[in-house]
């Protein structure tokens, strides 16, 4: 079988590296000639554990080889960001110029996967209809697939091939065909279903972490009022067995939470009323985090370091992130802030600058660097203490003011209980 990945990004890079490894030969295409320069002189573009070892490994057998001109394939896996447009809208710009690249190379019995995250109905309400037009029956001359990808950054590699897979055909046919694929490296379970189901299956995966974590945002919120631990509320609460509530955090990121549920939002909007509130919390906690910074602080804060560009941990990902509506919060409010992060190029500072003479650190982002700080850059801060809104800091001595989402009631202007 030979495969062309449309698409070499967070997911189309891992996938095209997984179908070779296994066996099937694979041409990685990218409209970025940068990355596929990159690419073809052996070097990956992204953070991804693992990731680099095996790219190195089926670039050298010559069973994936990038390019920059798409080719003939048996199957076509579109693997291309899916944005949000201003009304938060799925935008599927780049989804139909893959299929436009792809219909001149069609013939019987070929299969187009799409992977990319996507609202309701966009596989048969899109794609089926431009196949369609160019003259190819579905589920007889191609067959169309919509199967998302689930898989956790900083575990893709693992997970690619151990998760369940939803497999969701535009016929019954096309679903078996698309089973076909993947089978060939994937242990988990096959979910054959119809498109749309797999469409709104994966919205709804991250819908419900979304919606979870604005339930444990609006916890701190209301504990911080109320001058009670929200991380011991929760600690608490979930010793109940059928209790889980999620983390807390400064913020939602990524391609997905921070996205996924506006898919389902602006094609349903009166009927999505639960899930727009949750966006509206967790979209409004880096304002809050700045504000909060401004309380402790009691506006006195000139300079700020923000430990983190990245979207969650151990990635270089900074779609979305929450650290960086957190620095432009307090940008607007006249403070000088430094973005450090050890993974993001960009942000890769001397950390000895960022430090110096900050009146406060917040961890924005939990990377394994960040539970320890050394000393001298902590001595180096105008004023030693730390807002840890990802609760990972270990290095806590009585030297350092340390703050955290369950600990914020303490240093506001709370006259409530304090515990």
């Amino acid at each position: 079988m030979k495969i062309a990945t449309i698409g070499l990004g967070y997911i189309g890079l891992p996938t095209a590296v997984m179908f070779a490894k296994h066996g099937q030969e694979v041409i990685g295409f990218d409209t970025n000639k940068e990355v596929i320069a990159r690419l073809q002189s052996g070097f990956i573009h992204i953070e991804e554990p693992g990731l680099q070892e095996a790219f190195q490994g089926v670039l050298a057998s010559g069973l994936l080889r990038p390019v920059s001109q798409l080719e003939p394939a048996d199957t076509f896996i579109i693997a291309v960001p899916t944005p949000h447009t201003e009304d938060h809208s799925c935008d599927t710009r780049y989804i139909r110029q893959a299929v436009k690249d792809v219909i001149p190379l069609l013939i019987t019995g070929n299969t187009i996967i799409l992977e990319s995250t996507v609202a309701p109905k966009t596989t048969t309400g899109v794609i089926q209809p431009m196949l369609e037009e160019a003259g190819f029956t579905i589920g007889v001359d191609v067959h169309l697939v919509h199967c998302p990808e689930r898989v956790l950054p900083g575990q893709i590699m693992a997970e690619l091939v151990r998760n369940n897979r939803i497999i969701g055909g535009v016929t019954p046919a096309c679903a078996s065909a698309g089973e076909a694929v993947y089978q060939t490296f994937v242990e988990g379970e096959m979910l054959l279903t119809d498109a749309s189901t797999a469409e709104l299956s994966k919205l709804m995966e991250n819908t419900f972490r979304d919606t979870n974590i604005a339930l444990a945002n609006e916890l701190v919120k209301l504990s911080t009022e109320l001058g009670i631990n929200a991380l011991k509320v929760i600690e608490m609460a979930n010793k109940h067995p059928r209790v889980n509530i999620h983390t807390p955090g400064p913020g939602v990121g990524g391609h997905c939470l921070a996205v996924d549920p506006y898919f389902i939002t602006t094609a349903a909007p009166e009927q999505t009323p639960l899930i727009q509130t949750a966006r509206k919390i967790n979209s409004s906690m880096p304002e809050y985090i700045a504000e909060s910074v401004e309380t402790i602080t009691n506006k006195a804060a000139k300079k700020v370091v923000i430990l983190g560009a990245a979207y969650k941990g151990n990635v270089d990902d900074i779609r979305e992130s929450p650290a960086l509506k957190i620095a432009e919060h307090l940008q607007q409010r006249g403070i000088e802030v430094h973005v450090y992060d050890p993974h993001v190029a960009y942000y890769n500072m001397n950390p000895e600058t960022a430090f110096a003479n900050a009146d406060m650190a917040i961890i924005a982002t939990e990377h394994d660097e960040f539970k320890h700080l050394p000393m001298s850059l902590l001595t180096s801060m105008a004023t030693m203490q730390i807002f840890d809104t990802k609760n990972i800091f270990e290095g806590v001595h009585e030297e350092l003011t340390y703050i955290t989402l369950g600990t914020l009631h303490r240093y506001t202007n709370c006259q409530q209980f304090q515990s």
